[in-house]
């Protein structure tokens, strides 16, 4: 059997580590698929029903394996399908590579069916980009391809037209005019040098030594540092606040944990951020820069892998440039331990209080179903080595103060595109990658109802994922961002008929339960999670519970009321669950 050029990608790939890939095939892409079964043995093809799901699974293998993620489409809409989960990538410097095909090149610039020059609409999501040409390339634009991902956290295309993809693998039908040979290199990637200068280190010593009260903003590129972070923090006194996408970065009981920031944060959180004179931000590029210290009033060190990011949100005195494990184990013994605890202690009393008030929103006489009760019986039931994926929305602010890092627990979620969507294919890729773990995936309707046909591509594929549907009818964070505004919403809930996802999931062949009274919320979670194959839990939850930020600001509060004032239309039953909160809260 001639050996045809997509052979050659696909052993490539293979070489390099690369076991699954995530896609939908196409006429566009024959000649790839056919590659991927003559490897079959090295690389799997998972067959998803949407592409755009493929791309989420890529970014979602990436960020739970820390190894490139790999999706492939078909040429035209195959390809533009993919691009949301490529941003999910890009923004959250995930390294990916997408495939995708093209009209054989006799053909091209000839208004041919589903032409779309997929080079140039990826030209903004890819660090590197291009149109193989000629078998010959291959497989050297292979290595580049990969290596500039891992390099540059991002996201990778190589888009091959089909008359190249089945062409012989040895191929070369143009004559040699530069003095240059097809590309010959090696599928090997070496990762920079992970310690910051000495020079830099000593710097954030002296600044670090100095601090009355300290903080440690933590990010996601501190998650493999959990030591060195804990360690700093020990020597410090220092608090640490985590972003959502670093929230596995330290364990939410650790003493030092005073929970996230910014809207879905803590107050104990919020508060550090006004009160400590000096910031250590690692592995963190959080946007948000208003839930940031004023500039000028802290002293800030920074370290961070990208020289670019490196004073991008705070003006920071002392920068280092470096991995945040590497950079912290060499900052350590630099520092000089505080022996006076009583910053530290400050929150650590701050966090107990806030605790309390968040387990006593986990309410399960309330009804309608607490949506805070809902997550807090998945935190109570998961293994302490379970991954929870979540998507965007309210759903995001509930995980993120009721699920608890303990263990070996992780989180992921879309953190910088903050897209709807991918909490289900993001809980594919994580089983898939980690077949002996429980993985669970948080999601609300209308993200769920986005890509719900990936539940029957975990059913074809017996994986034993559960999927917990916080189900209000609405598109619950949109609804609040517009009352904040001061506006009464408007068009953001679904109306009648309710939604019951539980039949899409039996019919599926999945363990399928529709929730709608709180005495069963635990039991229902507990079935589902003890369950060999996929499983669903769709539970109507509270449509007016507002996920209030951890401390709320007076412009907050007065254009909440301007909401009520101009015709909020659930303004009695909105009043009700605030109500109903506080005398939780109160009564606990």
């Amino acid at each position: 059997m001639t050996e045809i050029a997509a052979e050659v990608l696909i052993r490539r790939l293979a070489d390099w580590g690369v076991d699954t890939v995530f896609g939908l095939p196409g006429d566009g892409i024959n000649g790839i698929m056919e590659g991927l079964r003559r490897q079959a043995d090295r690389v799997r093809f998972v067959l998803v029903h949407h592409e755009e799901a493929a791309a989420f699974m890529a970014a979602a293998h990436a960020k739970a394996t820390g190894r490139i993620g790999v999706c492939l489409a078909t040429s035209g809409p195959g390809g533009i399908h993919l691009l949301n989960g490529l941003y999910d990538a890009k923004l959250d410097h995930q390294p990916v590579l997408a495939i995708t095909g093209m009209q054989e090149t006799s053909v091209l610039g000839t208004g041919y069916q589903q032409e779309v020059h997929l080079d140039r609409l990826y030209e903004d999501v890819a660090e590197y980009n291009l149109v193989v040409d000629n078998p010959a390339q291959l497989p050297g634009v292979v290595d580049i391809a990969i290596r500039t991902a891992y390099a540059r956290r991002g996201v990778a295309h190589l888009c091959l037209p089909n008359d190249v993809q089945v062409a012989p693998a040895d191929a070369d039908p143009y004559q040699h005019v530069a003095p240059a040979r097809p590309p010959a290199t090696a599928p090997i990637y070496l990762s920079p040098p992970g310690v910051p200068r000495q020079e830099d280190l000593r710097a954030a010593a002296e600044v670090l030594n100095a601090a009355r009260r300290p903080a440690i903003l933590a990010g996601a590129g501190a998650l493999h540092a959990r030591e060195e972070v804990l360690a700093v923090a020990e020597a410090l006194g220092a608090p640490v606040i985590k972003t959502l996408p670093g929230k596995a970065v330290i364990p939410d009981d650790s003493p030092y944990a005073v929970g996230g920031i910014g809207l879905l944060g803590t107050k104990p959180g919020e508060e550090l951020v006004e009160d400590c004179d000096t910031l250590l931000m690692v592995g963190t590029n959080f946007p948000y820069t208003k839930h940031l210290p004023e500039p000028g009033k802290v002293r800030v060190v920074q370290i961070d892998a990208d020289p670019a990011r490196a004073g991008v949100r705070m003006p920071t005195e002392v920068p280092m440039v470096g991995d945040a494990k590497e950079g912290l184990a060499a900052l350590l013994p630099l520092l000089h331990r505080v022996d006076d605890r009583a910053h530290l202690e400050k929150y650590q009393k701050a966090m107990a209080e806030w605790r309390k008030n968040m387990a006593a929103l986990e309410n399960p006489e309330r009804a309608p179903i607490a949506p805070q009760y809902l997550i807090g019986c998945v935190d109570r039931a998961a293994s302490d080595d379970a991954i929870l994926t979540c998507d965007s929305g309210t759903i995001a602010t509930w995980a993120a103060r009721h699920w608890t890092i303990r263990g070996d627990r992780e989180f992921y979620l879309s953190g910088n595109l903050a897209t709807m969507a991918p909490g289900l294919p993001y809980a594919i890729a994580a089983q898939l990658a980690h077949p002996d773990r429980q993985v669970i995936a948080f999601i609300g309707d209308g993200g769920f109802a986005m890509l719900m046909a990936e539940f029957l591509t975990a059913a074809r594929l017996g994986l034993p994922i559960t999927v917990v549907v916080n189900n209000n009818d609405s598109l619950g964070q949109i609804l609040w961002e517009q009352m904040v505004l001061g506006y009464p919403e408007h068009g953001v809930r679904f109306g009648e008929p309710s939604s019951d996802f539980s039949a899409w999931a039996r019919s599926c062949g999945g363990y399928g339960r529709k929730v709608t009274d709180p005495a069963d919320v635990d039991e229902a979670v507990r079935q589902a999670l003890a369950h060999p194959g996929p499983a669903l839990v769709d539970v109507d939850v509270d449509p007016n519970e507002p996920p209030m930020p951890g401390k709320v600001a007076r412009d907050q509060a007065v254009k909440f009321a301007e909401a009520f004032l101009k015709g909020q239309p659930h303004k009695a039953a909105i009043a009700t669950t605030l109500f109903k909160d506080k005398i939780s809260q109160l009564g606990r």
